[in-house]
């Protein structure tokens, strides 16, 4: 069980550094009563340690939940309320020691502690039905103490791409072609809140009808993956110069680090491409701008 458990979690944390996010970091707070999310917590108000902590922002970042409580099937059941059909839970583990009394080496019996793991499931309170309205309630937006920037808001929206907003993720979604970001009362200030919407919609110049950018990826982590983040990195980077926005430090930068050195070490020419394509998006981004704002820019 052990074996399988530890397996399980080192595969859901590696897979989420190779996806480019940091399991721990995130620039915006959740929705919840319960605050920003500091540690997962029990159905019971008790915060999960250790391991779990990781497992559950894991969990939280990849569904989109900004509740941060989580209940076993049962403690749901006890509480008159039910897991909706088809939620897959999240697992958690459970460590600790049991006794075992051997015969030693001299003939005489020998207590020994062992260490043993227990893998559980939870599920969020957000995949459950007919909770106490506490477990779910919502809290007032923390005001951004930053005010909108006008020119910024104008840029992105002449762009015409179609930018959700909600939820507790920020990403952009090839399928529905669609940009989603959280509420920007809920970014640390407005520098985090454009340049997360700069990386996001740079991502957006890759669609077929636009750009048609692919890097052969294959999934999560790989060259293809690398190379497409470091444009979208660079394009944000562009667009708040030509913005004059304050840039921001993505906290979810560290991870892909190890897969931008992987492909620059490999072609010492994927900077230089990586930069042309980001230059090209943000290119395409000012191109859909009104003929105002890209003529003063000529003239300038």
């Amino acid at each position: 069980m052990s074996a399988d458990v530890y397996g399980r979690i080192t595969g859901q944390i590696v897979a989420e550094l190779e996806k480019g996010t940091l399991p721990w970091v995130k620039p915006w707070d959740a929705a919840h009563v319960a605050g920003p999310v500091s540690r997962p917590l029990r159905g019971n108000g008790i915060p999960y340690g250790g391991i779990n902590v990781l497992m559950l922002w894991v969990a939280s970042m990849e569904k989109g939940f900004s509740a941060p409580i989580w209940m076993t099937f049962r403690q749901a059941k006890e509480l008159g309320a039910h897991v909706r059909k088809g939620e897959k839970g999240s697992l958690v583990v459970y460590a600790n020691t049991y006794s075992r009394t051997e015969e030693g080496e001299n003939g005489e019996e020998e207590t020994r502690e062992i260490p043993f793991m227990k893998g559980y499931t939870v599920f969020n309170v957000e995949q459950i039905e007919d909770l106490p309205a506490h477990f779910t309630a919502k809290k007032e937006p923390r005001r951004n103490p930053d005010e909108r920037i006008a020119h910024a808001e104008s840029f992105f929206a002449n762009t015409g791409a179609v930018i959700r907003h909600g939820g507790n993720a920020a990403y952009y979604a090839p399928g529905p072609d669609v940009v989603q970001m959280p509420e920007f009362g809920s970014f640390r200030d407005a520098g985090a809140y454009y340049g997360t919407l700069a990386h996001e919609c740079t991502h957006w110049t890759r669609h077929p009808s636009r750009l048609e950018r692919d890097f052969g990826r294959k999934r999560w982590g790989d060259e293809g993956y690398a190379m497409e983040e470091l444009v979208a990195e660079l394009g944000a980077a562009f667009l708040c110069a030509d913005l004059e926005l304050t840039p921001q430090i993505r906290e979810d930068h560290a991870p892909y680090i190890a897969g931008w050195l992987k492909v620059l070490k490999e072609d010492k020419r994927a900077i230089f491409t990586a930069a042309a394509h980001a230059q090209k998006a943000a290119d395409f981004l000012h191109g859909l701008q009104p003929k105002a704002e890209t003529g003063e820019k000529e003239a300038a």
